[in-house]
Order: C-alpha cells, then structure tokens, then sequence
C-alpha cells in the first residue's frame, strides 16, 4: 500500500527521547515531511506491536537502542494536497523512550539528528503537534523527577 493517497489511514510511532533538557530530533529525508524535523519514528509493520516499532524505527533512524516506558500521546496527522485530497493520513503513537545504548547519529530515512533544547523547537520548524507532545512530555519528566527520582524517563 503507498503511503501517497492511501485508502485509508496508516499507523505509526515516534520516540520521544529526552536526555536532560534536550530533546532527540531528526530530519527526514523523505515525503511526506521531508527536510523536516521531528521525532524518531515510522510505520507500524504487520506482526509487529507499536512498542517493537518504535524500537525498530529509532535503532533504523538514529542507532540508538531504546526502552519505551510511556505511551504519551495518539494523534492523526493528515496532509492535503492543493486540491483539497487527502495525501497523507497518519495515525500517531508516540512513546516516551529511555536509550539504553549507542550513540546518536543519522542513519536511514533521515539526514540529520540533534538534541535539542525546548526553545530552540520554534527556530527548528517542529510540526505544533510535535510541540505541544514534547512539551507534556518535559512537564512529566519535571514531575515524575519531583516525586520519584529513580523513575526510567528521567535516567
């Protein structure tokens, strides 16, 4: 099935991986969102559950290997062409992840990856909606930080 004009709506996963005050983007390579920055992620394959997406996608993406620990947020992103179709209809999970190993670094699908702080996300272009996720996702960490200081966000 193409993701371009498709029958109906595809499923995917982003990461949202915090390492202090600093977020995890990339930038895609690739249609719909291309030259682009937002989180790690992709389409869910047949057979495989989000949370193993969302593992695939990122070691894919960034060679990071990566625990998800929340599920933060489900959203659609749709995008229409001039004509008013639809082009692009996505259904989104992201999941808030904790690295367990390896070093940040472009890989496939995408040209570039930086860790970046919450207010430098408007001089980046991050889509709104990624915005709004990763800021709930920064206030959960101050949060969870607050009460309970060994919890796996945060580490």
């Amino acid at each position: 099935m193409s993701r371009q004009y498709p029958e109906h709506p595809l499923l995917g996963v982003g990461a949202i991986i915090m390492s202090g005050d600093k977020i995890l983007l990339v930038r895609r390579a690739n249609p719909p969102m291309q030259g682009e920055w937002s989180l790690p992620g992709g389409l869910v394959e047949t057979g495989e559950t989000t949370q193993e997406a969302v593992v695939r996608e990122v070691v894919e993406e960034t060679g990071l290997q990566v625990e998800p620990v929340k599920l933060a947020e489900v959203f659609e992103r749709i995008l229409r062409d001039p004509q008013g179709r639809v082009e692009y209809h996505f259904v989104l999970l992201d999941y808030l992840c904790h690295v367990t190993s390896g070093d940040a670094h472009a890989a496939s699908d995408v040209t570039d990856v930086r860790w970046a702080k919450l207010d430098e996300l408007a001089t980046l272009a991050v889509a709104p909606e990624t915005c709004e996720v990763i800021s709930k996702a920064f206030l959960w960490s101050e949060e969870t930080t607050a009460t309970s200081p060994d919890d796996p966000i945060t580490r």
